[in-house]
This record gives C-alpha cells, structure tokens and sequence, in this order.
C-alpha cells in the first residue's frame, strides 16, 4: 500500500492521462540525458586519454567503472524508493548524475575521471528503476502503454544522437563539453521532477535485507564483468570465465536467499505473474539478446565487412536507428488493434528476418536496398521493444512495482551485455574455425544467422501467451 507525503496536495495518487503522460515525458528526459552520455563518451575515449597522458585503451575503465557501479547499486533501487519515496531518490538520482557529469568535465587526470564516473554509475543505478516505478505509479492500465512509449524513445533516439554529437563537439569543442552537455538537461530534469511529479512513499517499508544486498550486488557485477570481457577476448579467457561461473553461482545463492528471507530486497513473486516472466525473463530476455547484438554487429559488418569509411558506416547505421524511430507513431494503434501476442509473434518473426537477411547483403548489394533492410530491422526492433517493456508489467499489482521495476532493470542490463557477448563470441570462433588472419565477410553472415535464430526461436516462445494477454493495457480486448 502506498501513502502520499504529508506536503503533497492531493490525498490519492492522480491518474489522469495528462498526468501519466506528463510523468512518462519527465521521466524520459532524464533516460535521454542518461543513455546520450552512455553513447557519446566513446567518441572522446582517444582525445581524454591524450589530455591525462594515458594510453586510450587505458580509458576504458571509466566505462567499467560506471557499469560495475551501476551493477551494485541497481538492486538497492527498490527498497530506497519504498523507504524515502519514488520522486525523492529520482530527484537524488538526476543530482548524483548531474554533479558527476560536472566533475567528470572539469577531471585533471584519470584518477578524478574514474571516481566522477563512479558516481556517474550510482546516479544511474538509481534513475532507471526508480523511473520505471514513478511511471508505474502514475499511469493506470489504461494509460501504461502510451507512457511505456514515451520512456522508451530515448532508448531508440540517443544512439542516434550521441555518437554524431559526440564527434562533432570533440573535434570543434573539446572533451568536456560531452560531459558539460548534461548540466542543462539536469537542471530541467531535477526542475520539473520537483514541480510536477507527486511525492509517495510506503507507509511501512521493510527492513534492508544486508544479505540479499550484498549477495545480488555481488553476483550482478562478476556476471556483466565477466559477459564485458567476452568481448575483449585479448584479454584472457580464464578470467572471464571465472567471473561468469562465480557470477551464476552468487546469483543463485541470491536466488535461494530471496525466495526464503521474511523481508527480502527483491520480491520475486513477480516471476509467478505470466506476463511478466515472459517479457522479462524468459523469451524477452532471449529477444533482448537478439536485438541488443545487431547494433555491435551492424558497425563492423559496414567498416570491417564491407569496407566502408566510419561516415559511411554511420549513414547505414542511421537509416536503422531512423526505422527505431518511425515505428513509434504505430505502436500503440497497432498493439491495440491485434495485441501483444499477436504483435509479439509476427513482429518478432519479422524483427528476426530481417537480422538473418543482413547475411545475404555485400558491397555490392544496391545501396538502396541495404537502407530499406536497415529501416526494417529498426522499425521491427522499436515495435518489440516497446511491447515488451509494456507487457512485462500489464498484471503486475501495485505492491509489486518496485522489486519488478529493478528486476527489469538488472535482466535488461544483462541482455544488453549478453547479445554483445555472443555476436563477438559468435565472430570470434567464425574465425577461428576457418583459421583466418582477420575478420571477413562469411563470419558476420555466420554471426547474423545465429543470431537471428535466437531471435526467432523467442519470438514463437510468445505462443504461449493467451490471446488476452495484457489485455486491460492494449485495450485490444474491448474490440472483441
């Protein structure tokens, strides 16, 4: 049961479609300065390596640094969200990044870099979650699948943006200003949190569970370390594999812990809830390995593949970033006239398709035809996006939405990492079993088959979905 704070005004949460809507777009500003800064920052890795006097390759750990970080304090969103309220660990949140952004810009050497990007981390462990949750609060079933699409577009439309913007403020500005760009986009977000979104908290949060913290935490980072690694198999496979299995294994000491502690940091009962478990454990976290691969995947198969200039490639890439976007307007009409079983089966058989079908294209495939693949894929991949994230809490109850908010949140971070990790797998062991001296043109056809496979093997899993599935949120069953 959730109470409102004593200063707020109204006595029960409004749920108005202007309100959920007006939610959903605050809450999406604060993802898009979040994620621009995830993308951007790989543009500078060269030029900041050169101001601290550091190899570039030595940067990298400003990125490890602040996904480790967000690894560990994820599964803590929760619990502080029930305990001082949604809205104030959101405003926390957008400062801690806000601020880090700042020292990250004015950072004289390495050192300062990577604790600025620490916070950077713990800033973002908090924000997406705890967004998700004052969504979840403020938009009924009726209202959730136009908020999901707002919250979802950054996702779509910041790597359009960053890498461009990256690149040009770089090479005409210098560095820091990639990160000096988000003080803006913070002081709005932190401006209209405080003025728009109302405040709430439980009125009688758990205690923390130590255990469970420590436990998840833990088994979080050695996995998406270890799923990190697989990419940079220079690096030693011993190690990597080491990280994985201990990863699993706390993981599921974690598991075992939450299921039986009296107050645990993660209710998992919300894996009983059919929906829910579909979209976010089960098929969709095999999809999000699918559609999380192709943009690795794309990039490479563009400069390595085909041979083109990184302009070139990104004029590619920005034909299926486009698609991501122009899918948006028919999402939800479309999810309401035929549902998400049907959406979530055909789509995902198309989404797949056109991942095998970057196989069958060359150099010498008419550029026009390749820019009409590109458009298909991300428009396939933009409809399955959003339906998932919607599905995934259509039946979830309102003592739920926290532990179901940060579970999303830690298996997202995991698909994400994993679909890199088995494209560069896939590539690698292309290689090596035809004992190439390089990366060719048949190793990505090999690595888009398998991985449009998986694709389409998830996307027939969504039969066993009932066709009323998440109906109450399409609004699909209204016409039937």
């Amino acid at each position: 049961m959730t109470a409102l704070s004593q200063d707020e005004a109204p006595s029960q949460p409004t749920t108005t479609a202007t309100n959920a809507r007006r939610v959903a777009l605050i809450v999406a500003i604060a993802f898009f300065m979040q994620l621009l800064d995830s993308t951007i920052i790989s543009t500078s890795l060269p030029q900041m390596g050169a101001s601290f006097g550091v190899p570039a390759v030595a940067m990298s750990i400003g990125i490890t640094v602040y996904m480790l970080t967000m690894a560990v304090f994820v599964p803590l969103s929760g619990w502080l969200a029930d305990r001082f309220g949604a809205r104030n660990i959101f405003l926390v949140a957008i400062a801690l990044f806000t601020l880090a952004s700042l020292a990250c810009g004015f950072s004289q050497n390495l050192t300062e870099f990577v604790a600025a990007r620490a916070v950077q981390g713990l800033g973002s462990a908090l924000m997406t979650p705890v967004g998700r949750i004052l969504v979840l609060r403020n938009a009924s079933k009726s209202e959730l699948l136009n908020a999901t699409a707002l919250i979802t577009w950054p996702a779509l439309f910041a790597p359009v943006v960053g890498p461009v913007l990256g690149g040009f403020i770089t090479t005409y500005l210098s560095w820091h200003w990639n990160f000096f760009i988000n003080i803006p986009l913070g002081l709005v977000g932190l401006a209209l949190v405080a003025r728009f979104i109302p405040g709430d908290r439980e009125a009688d949060p758990k205690p923390l569970d130590w255990p469970g913290f420590f436990l998840t935490s833990l088994g979080l980072a050695c996995l998406l370390y270890g799923l990190e690694r697989i990419a940079h198999p220079e690096d030693g496979m011993l190690p990597t594999v080491l990280l994985i299995a201990a990863g699993i294994v706390v993981g599921w000491l974690a598991v075992r812990h939450l299921w039986r502690a009296p107050h645990p940091l993660l209710d998992l009962s919300s894996f009983k809830v059919q929906t829910f478990a579909i979209s976010t454990l089960a098929a969709g976290t095999i999809f999000r390995v699918a559609i999380n691969a192709t943009p690795f995947l794309l990039p490479l198969l563009f400069q390595v593949g085909f041979g083109l200039s990184p302009v070139d490639a990104g004029m590619m890439i920005l034909a299926y970033f486009l698609g991501n976007l122009g899918m948006k307007t028919v999402t939800t009409p479309t999810l309401r006239r035929f549902g998400f079983r049907s959406v979530m089966v055909v789509n995902g058989i198309i989404a797949s398709a056109s991942i095998m079908a970057c196989a069958a294209i060359s150099p010498q495939t008419p550029q026009a035809l390749v820019v009409v693949l590109m458009l298909i894929a991300g428009l396939s991949r933009s409809m399955q996006f959003t339906a998932l994230n919607t599905l995934a809490f259509a039946d979830i109850a309102a003592a739920q939405r926290s532990s179901a908010a940060t579970l999303s949140s830690m298996l997202q971070q995991v698909a994400m990492l994993f679909g890199v990790a088995v494209a560069a797998a896939i590539l690698n062991l292309s290689l090596i079993a035809r004992g190439g001296p390089a990366l060719g043109l048949v190793d990505f056809r090999i690595a888009f088959l398998a991985i449009g496979a998986i694709g389409l093997v998830a996307a027939l899993r969504f039969l066993v979905l009932p066709q009323g599935a998440g109906a109450e949120v399409s609004g699909h069953a209204a016409r039937n």
